[in-house]
């Protein structure tokens, strides 16, 4: 969120809600509530670390988040075949069902005040200070639920991708490639499917983005290694096609890493030290954000005999992941 630049009418409504009167105080909050939820609501959506990975899906009023599934299952894909019909005899049958599955959505809220003080002078970098901090609990809570997910469901596809003959703790671009060769292998059909698995984009700690331009010339030759070289930082961000994402929650004792290992019970291959993920979002038909209510705000009018004013906010929704071939993990 954006430092908020008051007008005239918002620095009157700021000063009535820091009144000793409680009913001027009350109603002048309110309205300020109704006036912040707006650019609270737009911060929260543009401060995700998720990439735009996850669908949102605002649900309407008394709709069930129900999604349904791909009846060919990861492994059966080589099931579904034609045969050999002889000169008597019928076409075999085969009788598929799809599934669904239900994504519970839940509630997610926080709160923030300030002193009754701050508002009678109109002290709008107090305020919008507050909102930040709102504001990025909502964003921190989002992203958690978010990357957990995806971890969980590459977990549960149990593949971990590595370069053996790369020194532990060294992002290779071989890495890269035998991610995308495995998530080829294992996404089902074959070299002409349509919608088939494909590593797009890949998610690693700053750390191995920087291993990039310790690359030596038996891995790249000189002209790419200057370019490397004189490259600004967020700008070394494809190689072999696959999109390149630095994360601050990956690496060495981070958050995402910690939540992998110790959480999860997750292990790195050999004895390598990073993890990394990688995900096919062409098609973005697995990844999904049902909401069924956006951030609201609303004032807390209980502050007043503190002498603070403040607001709190919630919102309602959820994360999956439908089909989790699209999440491959590697290491290094």
């Amino acid at each position: 969120m954006k430092v908020i630049q008051p007008t005239a009418a918002m620095n009157q409504l700021l000063r009535d809600s820091g009144s000793r009167d409680e009913r001027q105080s009350v109603a002048a909050t309110q309205q300020l509530a109704v006036a912040l939820e707006t650019p609270l609501r737009k911060g929260v959506l543009s401060g995700d670390i998720t990439g735009g990975i996850f669908k949102r899906i605002t649900l309407q009023p008394g709709a069930t988040p129900k999604f349904p599934l791909d009846f060919v299952q990861p492994g059966t894909e080589k099931d579904y075949v034609a045969y050999t019909i002889p000169n008597q005899g019928r076409i075999p049958e085969r009788n598929v069902e799809g599934d669904y599955v239900m994504v519970p959505t839940y509630d997610v809220g926080c709160s923030i005040d300030w002193l009754l003080k701050y508002a009678r002078d109109a002290r709008w970098d107090i305020v919008s200070r507050a909102m930040q901090v709102l504001e990025a609990s909502f964003v921190k809570k989002t992203n958690d639920d978010a990357w957990h997910v995806i971890l969980a469901a590459g977990v549960d596809r149990n593949i971990v991708v590595y370069d053996a003959a790369a020194t532990a703790g060294q992002f290779t671009k071989r890495v890269v490639s035998l991610g995308k060769t495995v998530m080829r292998r294992n996404g089902g059909g074959n070299s002409t499917s349509v919608n088939r698995g494909k590593l797009t984009d890949l998610f690693l700690s700053p750390e191995g983005i920087e291993d990039i331009r310790d690359w030596g010339v038996d891995q790249i030759d000189e002209v790419t290694r200057r370019e490397i070289f004189q490259a600004q930082d967020g700008t070394l961000s494809r190689i072999f096609g696959v999109v390149l994402h630095d994360l601050d929650e990956l690496g060495v004792s981070q958050e995402y890493q910690n939540f992998f290992t110790n959480e999860l019970s997750g292990s790195l291959q050999g004895n390598d030290v990073e993890l990394m993920v990688g995900l096919d979002m062409r098609t973005n038909d697995s990844f999904v954000n049902p909401v069924r209510e956006e951030v609201s705000v609303y004032d807390d009018p209980t502050l007043h005999r503190q002498r603070r004013a403040g607001v709190y906010a919630w919102c309602e929704h959820g994360f999956a992941v439908l089909d989790n071939r699209r999440v491959i993990l590697l290491s290094f």
